[in-house]
């Protein structure tokens, strides 16, 4: 008589593997989404849920918009009588090493204004950003030690030069998880494909992959009507929510039989499931705040057209449902990386200065912008002296600047920061930091403060030490919060 083995019990992960294919990841996600809470009898909160800061934070939540590629300090909020007075000169003193060979120095082809009562000098090709000056404050004074775009990319959202660490998006949702769990803690705003990097730059690294942040493009400008082109199979088409319900029944029963059977919890099947819930949770609410038409006339206006204008929108939505970090890169790529024609951020910074200065007005309009802080710059800036083109343009001159990571600029609104301020400087050429120089490391520390976290107690212990955002680095700028 032939032998049949005895049937094994189903385990949970082969429960995921069996059913995730049949009824796709967000349809299954609702049979889970009830299931770990069920399973799990610890009194200890779900870690996507919000926790309360260390101490009184001055803002709740973030965004961050960056310019990848570089944007030129010089040529922006850092403006350098000294650099237009010695145009086509050699640059005085030890000139710092740099990425390719660079000539004389290049004074800026655009003209500055002073703007609202600070008198802040910006660019011409930043007016709108200029008209809200008194609630910015310009921090002239950053530098990082890294002159290339992926490691300089990778420092800037992680606070480490190599990947694989935790972005600072993971940390801000590690440390204080979110108030809607309707939708991600942490969203990547970015046209098209990924940046240079890509998913390392939101990546939750060693933290749970539940802090993970949410990648959503935006390639095209009817999307702005159709959430369901932002993000596919968003909606359940194939099982309404009863069918859903009897599916997630079965998986609860899955669960009791699992912990029972097992030594201790599986973390990484446990975030998963976290994750897929979360995927569940969007189905209700995402499709509405995704959809940017449903703003009156007057604040589509106010933002412009183009994928920036609809990504500071949707950030401005998504705040308001209690999002606790958006990140907004300007396209793929390294868009404001002008080696050879600086005229070219006339183009990019078109695009951005409307919508940034739009959001400042429609949080403040909100009632958000003393809540929410908005932190916008690149992984680094660019050099004062013009780039000359050897070994790629035919060894012709030509208008355009060089990486540096030695002094650039990067500028701050809301959330518990003093508007109409600038802080620290580069020297007359705006090649390096000198007066009060702020690392990133700095940046870092700062925010999470004003969040409400001490920089140096976030941590996360991974292969026998502890971790965190700021490494062994990091100064609050206690000067410039309010």
């Amino acid at each position: 008589m032939r032998h049949t083995p005895a049937r094994q019990p189903v385990t949970r992960r082969e429960a995921l593997c069996r059913m995730g294919g049949g009824f796709g990841m967000l349809a299954f996600a609702n049979m889970v989404s009830q299931s770990l809470a069920r399973a799990n009898t610890s009194a200890a909160p779900a870690p996507w849920l919000i926790d309360k800061p260390k101490f009184k934070p001055k803002a709740k939540r973030v965004i961050f918009l960056f310019m990848n590629g570089g944007l030129s300090q010089v040529d922006s909020f850092d403006p350098k009588p000294m650099l237009t007075k010695y145009d086509g000169q050699p640059l005085p003193g030890q000139v710092p090493q740099h990425e390719r060979k660079t000539g004389n120095l290049m004074r800026s082809p655009f003209t500055f204004e002073k703007y609202g009562q600070s008198g802040i000098e910006v660019s011409e090709i930043f007016p709108h950003v200029g008209s809200v000056i008194d609630d910015v404050c310009v921090v002239r004074s950053v530098y990082t030690e890294i002159p290339n775009h992926e490691p300089a990319l990778i420092m800037m959202n992680t606070g480490a030069n190599v990947s694989g660490r935790p972005s600072m998006g993971a940390w801000l949702t590690y440390g204080l998880g979110t108030d809607n769990q309707n939708l991600p803690g942490f969203v990547v705003l970015c046209p098209d494909v990924p940046t240079t990097v890509g998913p390392p730059l939101w990546s939750a690294g060693f933290l749970p992959p539940i802090h993970q942040g949410t990648y959503i493009s935006d390639s095209d400008k009817e999307r702005k009507f159709n959430p369901e082109k932002l993000i596919p199979n968003i909606q359940n088409k194939k099982f309404d929510m009863a069918r859903q319900q009897k599916e997630l029944n079965l998986v609860s029963q899955l669960d009791k039989l699992q912990l029972q059977q097992l030594p201790q919890p599986d973390a990484q099947l446990e975030a998963t499931i976290q994750s897929m819930e979360t995927a569940y949770h969007m189905q209700t609410e995402a499709p509405e705040v995704f959809n940017v038409s449903k703003e009156s006339d007057a604040v589509l206006k106010m933002y412009g057209e183009g994928s920036t204008a609809r990504g500071c929108l949707m950030a401005a939505r998504l705040i308001e449902r209690g999002v606790r970090i958006v990140q907004i890169y300007y396209a793929k790529g390294d868009p404001w990386d002008h080696h050879f024609d600086i005229q070219l951020h006339r183009k990019t910074a078109k695009d951005s200065d409307q919508p940034f200065a739009a959001l400042i007005k429609d949080l403040k309009g909100r009632g958000l912008l003393d809540e929410t802080l908005i932190v916008c710059g690149s992984e680094f800036g660019r050099t004062p002296v013009v780039e000359t083109g050897s070994g790629f343009m035919g060894g012709q001159t030509h208008a355009g600047r060089d990486h540096n990571p030695h002094g650039f600029t990067m500028w701050l609104a809301g959330g518990g920061v003093k508007g109409g301020i600038v802080y620290g400087s580069t020297d007359d050429f705006g090649w390096k930091a000198v007066d009060k120089p702020v690392h990133v490391h700095d940046i870092h520390a700062t925010i999470l403060f004003l969040l409400g976290i001490d920089h140096t107690k976030l941590t996360y212990r991974y292969s026998g030490r502890d971790f965190r955002l700021t490494d062994v680095a990091g100064n609050v700028i206690t000067e410039i919060i309010a």
